[in-house]
């Protein structure tokens, strides 16, 4: 399974919101938790339906959005 099938986005889950499959924990939801000092280990306690290869993926989606992201200049 590529990592990125690993996040869904259905507009009835947290309001279309990338997340987890089969969780209602966004990515936005992990990569917070991480940025805000918590650890891997820490954050898979706290959230056993997560795996370490969940983790991964959100990371995977943050950069290819990233990579895709567009970005306005301004100038006309």
């Amino acid at each position: 399974m590529d990592l990125l099938d690993r996040i869904t986005i259905d507009p009835a889950i947290r309001f279309g919101k990338p997340c987890v499959r089969g969780t209602r924990l966004t990515v936005g939801d992990v990569l917070g938790t991480l940025a805000a000092g918590c650890s891997e280990t820490e954050l898979l306690e706290d959230f056993p339906q997560l795996s370490h290869e969940d983790v991964l993926a959100c990371m995977a989606f943050a950069a290819e959005r990233e990579r895709t992201l567009m970005v306005s200049t301004g100038v006309g």
